[in-house]
């Protein structure tokens, strides 16, 4: 099996303060911390089990800066044989049509059979980018995989549906796979994983060397524009009501009739 990775260097923002920068563009990031997006590094972990299983090699693909290096080594460290770092200032990064054409840049002219992709990213949260390369490849894909099943030329991929259903689908290889949380448990990376990745080879590439035209997938080509961006205002907070269950009962009645609600 020849598998095709993607992973994304995202902002931990679960404890930090969330600002607009001066210009109102982007968010303020200087003082976040990063690493690997969550359902990516479940992908990592499936497919390091998927090349245990079936043998292969397994290439990490990712976007991103120099500083994302560090979690590039730490999907190796866990498995993965060699990486590919695409950076370039003028991808359009806020547009996931146009990061699916560069990752499809960095993956066309190679043979693979599997392109796994976390389901979606933490920081914007729009889950196109894994759909988008298989069309940008030319593949079937099943996005929302909770478990995956290797067959003789195809995948059957079970997939998280609303209320908790599962549909189950049998996709011809090559394919790409959006992987959700859950589907597994990601290792740690040991120590000795650790040292070996820094033998490992990871390539650093931008537009020219992936032959993409900067005017495809720069932020003239993109049809999302980000005019603004802003905190939401409070406009009003929450009531505790107080007091026994009868009193409490009464107050919320009050207030519900008083607002029109019933």
């Amino acid at each position: 099996m020849k598998i095709f990775v993607c992973i994304k260097y995202v902002p931990d923002t679960s404890e930090a303060v969330v600002k607009v920068n001066a210009e109102g563009t982007a968010v303020d990031s200087s003082r976040f911390s990063f690493d690997i997006n969550d359902a990516d590094n479940y992908a990592v972990e499936e497919s390091v089990q998927i090349k245990e299983k079936y043998t292969g090699t397994v290439t990490v693909l990712s976007i991103g800066p120099k500083e994302s290096e560090v979690m590039i080594r730490m999907a190796m460290a866990k498995g993965c044989d060699n990486a590919v770092r695409v950076e370039d200032a003028r991808i359009a990064a806020f547009d996931p049509l146009l990061l699916a054409k560069v990752l499809a840049g960095a993956i066309k002219g190679q043979e693979f059979d599997l392109v796994l992709t976390g389901c979606m990213a933490a920081d914007d949260g729009q889950m196109a980018t894994g759909v988008a390369l298989a069309e940008e490849l030319g593949v079937a894909h099943a996005a929302m995989v909770k478990k995956v099943e290797i067959l003789e030329g195809k995948v059957k991929a079970y997939r998280e549906l609303e209320g908790g259903l599962m549909e189950v689908v049998e996709v011809a290889l090559p394919a790409v796979l959006t992987i959700q949380t859950g589907i597994n448990e990601p290792r740690y990376a040991p120590i000795r994983g650790i040292r070996e990745a820094q033998k490992k080879e990871l390539k650093v590439v931008g537009l020219d060397d992936l032959g993409v035209a900067a005017g495809d997938v720069d932020a003239s080509a993109s049809r999302i524009v980000v005019e603004k961006l802003y905190l939401p205002e409070v406009v009003s907070s929450a009531e505790f009501i107080e007091g026994e269950p009868e009193q409490k009962a009464e107050k919320l009645a009050s207030i519900l009739v008083k607002g029109g609600l019933v």
